[in-house]
């Protein structure tokens, strides 16, 4: 069925005029992704002609707003105190990040809900209070529910989670926010944003042999590097754009987030209508096709491209080579055919111990069937796996399928562990059992990100990324070394679609109609609990506190959210944020000693956690400071990354650079984001050393500010540190947060 109709009908039917309101202010052709963004701003006399990308920023009205278990107790804890009955756009709760991946389905799903049902109980709660569509455990994947239930050509989402893109393989600009960005959307207020670039991505041809839409995100990767798609959207064109399914299409934007894109769209097309027609979408179809030519570029974009988009990437599909990403980090890319010369080069261990496919990124029924076709037709040659087997698949609709068309049997016949819908070890919610957890050894997954520990928490775990039919077949080669495109004399086939439809009813539990109904429901949170904690806003910034402050940590290298809030185990805590603040940057790397989770007091010289050492700072010294280097806050759209030092007292994080999400988050919450304007002078902060800031006072946009260093044998040092606040985000940062500026104003 779809749902919310009257608004998706509503919008197709004001979308041309839209359209050509905005083309006549820019006086030229216009992008897919111009078309949604200028038919979705907050302010419909905004002359979008003064809008710069890269520049300026703008305010959005996005249509709808999705939240996964993990990421919405945050987000509805902060919904609660904006004082609103309900959600202004429609909103979905989706519960798949507190499942473990332990044993299968049938055990662990229960456990989970037991386990969980505190916050299961409170998000449903709220959802029925707020007016909120919520799926219960064991419905799907966030992601792959949004698609078939929610998504529509030319649309625009919000949503508390990175992958959110996914979305654009329905050709709707879908993005990964914060809590706060998303209660900005459900209270009905301005949604900001800086206007992205636009990196256009040509696709010539088709794919062939055993190449699938994932080496096209995996090969993009290796182009762009995780930070190359920052503050830019992904937009495909090309003829080899109509070759891909919209699953597939799916796929590639889901992954952008990898290279750290604001998110990706792909033209509309037939493969997307007929998606919408399986999923018992045929309205939205009809729709999208008499709007056909507004859901996609302008024919004088699609001819001259090198004048409309900041950037153009060809990648001939013809001539794309399966790959395999890793390990450490989803650019890592190369063709598998060279992956024998890696190992050998890299001693990485050759041995694969487990192939785990699924995850939001490949976990549709093309991805299971072609992934069951490889595993078939190497059981008809009598070959049998060499590895363990895990598969989690994307929704009930996917996973009922499935098995009604024998592609789940195929996999148990390989002794694979079917686990719930949900996303398991993509998300660090894997229970492995090994001999040792520190022991280095590779496996394969289908996932979109690899980072150290990530899966199973060891950090000498060399993952590597692929897509589902490759996966399988190194299931049965057991070695990184052993090319199955190679070895195999079969290419995998696979239906994009299941020639019998999809098989039952997959919903989520709605909200009371009533208005009346809804106001008598009672949000459940326990006054003593572990894992909820009502919220206390952040108190209002003043320029005294950002005098003398004691440094917490310089970081190395790396250091992605999974490093400053790290999931697996501590997704219990998600919905409380004294106790989750207990991992504060506990993978960071001490630049000073090469250790994690172990910093130097610069005041009692003791060393102790990185959360414990803030805290002390907070309780003795007003708060502390961060030193980063490049991508600071790379993956997840997680705020406790930024909520956790906001509640332990670090001031403000300079880095060389930061990653989209992170840096808007920290902004939202009201530690003060910062980045060198030399990255060298990185170099001069060193252990024990305070911080002055100068120039605060005069804090406007554009301005610069001066880090002034004291270190510990008395001498100084000074740099200069620029930042990206425009006058609204100052006044978020001053009054404590954006949140606080918020409730004020209402």
């Amino acid at each position: 069925m779809t749902y919310d109709a009257k608004m998706i009908a509503t919008f197709y039917q004001n979308l041309p005029k839209n359209i050509e309101k905005a083309r006549a202010q820019v006086e030229r052709p216009l992008t897919l992704a111009e078309k949604i963004l200028f038919t979705h701003l907050y302010h419909t006399d905004t002359d979008v002609a003064e809008l710069r990308r890269g520049e300026s920023y703008a305010d959005f009205r996005p249509d709808r707003v999705a939240m996964q278990d993990a990421t919405a107790q945050m987000a509805v804890l902060q919904f609660m105190n904006a004082g609103r009955e309900t959600t202004a756009v429609p909103s979905t709760i989706h519960c798949d990040h507190l499942i473990l991946a332990h044993v299968g389905v049938d055990q662990d799903l229960p456990a989970a809900q037991n386990k969980n049902c505190e916050v299961y109980d409170f998000l449903e709660s709220a959802s029925r209070k707020y007016n909120m569509g919520f799926w219960p455990a064991g419905a799907g994947i966030i992601h792959q529910v949004v698609l078939e239930n929610y998504a529509f050509p030319g649309g625009m989402m919000v949503g508390t989670d990175s992958h959110t893109p996914n979305a654009g393989g329905l050709g709707m600009l879908a993005i990964g926010v914060g809590g706060a960005d998303a209660v900005d959307v459900m209270t009905g207020m301005e949604w900001e944003l800086k206007m992205p670039k636009i990196i256009g991505v040509r696709l010539l041809g088709k794919l062939s042999a055993w190449a699938s839409p994932k080496d096209v995100i995996l090969k993009l990767a290796g182009i762009l590097t995780v930070k190359g798609g920052t503050n830019a959207i992904i937009e495909y064109f090309g003829e080899g754009t109509k070759s891909l399914s919209c699953t597939g299409k799916a796929t590639i934007c889901n992954m952008g987030a990898e290279v750290g894109a604001t998110c990706s769209v792909f033209p509309y097309d037939e493969r997307m209508a007929t998606y919408l027609r399986a999923t018992g979408r045929a309205d939205v179809a009809t729709m999208a096709d008499a709007n056909a030519s507004h859901l996609m570029a302008d024919a004088e974009v699609l001819s001259q491209p090198e004048n409309y988009y900041d950037r153009i990437i060809e990648i001939d599909l013809s001539a794309l080579e399966p790959h395999v990403n890793g390990p450490f980090t989803p650019d890592a890319a190369f063709p598998v055919s060279e992956m024998a010369n890696r190992v050998k080069e890299n001693d990485y261990p050759d041995k694969v111990e487990v192939v785990l496919v699924g995850s939001c990124t490949n976990s549709s029924y093309e991805d299971l069937m072609r992934a069951a076709n490889v595993a078939q037709s190497a059981l008809t040659k009598g070959l049998k796996p060499k590895t363990e087997i895990i598969i989690n698949p994307g929704s009930e609709l996917i996973r009922a399928t499935a098995e009604r068309d024998g592609i789940l049997k195929v996999f148990e016949q390989c002794g694979a562990v079917i686990m719930t819908n949900a996303c398991g070890p993509c998300i660090g919610q894997w229970k492995r059992i090994t001999d040792d957890n520190t022991r280095p050894n590779s496996i394969i997954t289908t996932f979109n990100r690899n980072f150290a520990k990530r899966a199973d928490g060891n950090p000498n775990t060399h993952a590597f990324i692929t897509s589902p039919e490759l996966a399988i077949g190194f299931a049965f080669t057991g070695q990184l070394s052993a090319n199955p495109a190679a070895l195999f004399d079969f290419v995998p086939q696979g239906d994009e679609l299941p020639k019998k439809g999809f098989m039952g009813e997959n919903a989520p539990a709605e909200a009371p109609a009533n208005t009346e109904e809804r106001a008598k429901v009672e949000v459940v949170i326990e006054p003593n609990s572990e894992r909820l904690q009502r919220l206390a806003p952040f108190a209002p910034n003043h320029l005294d506190d950002f005098q003398q402050l004691p440094l917490l940590i310089k970081t190395a290298g790396k250091c992605t959210t999974d490093h400053i809030s790290m999931a697996g185990p501590w997704l219990t805590y998600r919905g409380h944020l004294e106790n989750i603040s207990r991992n504060l940057l506990m993978g960071a790397v001490n630049a000073f000693s090469g250790e994690t989770n172990a910093v130097r007091n610069a005041t009692t010289n003791e060393i102790a956690e990185v959360s414990a050492t803030a805290k002390w700072y907070k309780e003795n010294e007003g708060g502390s400071f961060v030193i980063a280097e490049d991508n600071y806050g790379e993956g997840s759209s997680r705020e406790h990354a930024a909520m956790e030092p906001r509640f332990l007292g670090v001031k403000f994080v300079c880095a060389k650079s930061f990653a989209r999400i992170h840096e808007t988050n920290l902004k939202k919450q009201g530690v003060l984001a910062l980045t060198f304007a030399k990255a060298d002078d990185y170099n001069l902060v060193r252990e024990g050393d305070r911080a002055t800031l100068l120039g605060l006072d005069q804090l406007q946009p554009k301005s610069t500010l001066t880090v002034q260093l004291t270190h510990t044998d008395g001498s100084t040092d000074s740099f200069e540190a620029i930042h990206t606040y425009n006058e609204q985000q100052i006044r978020w940062f001053w009054a404590g947060s954006a949140l606080n500026v918020n409730n004020t104003s209402h």
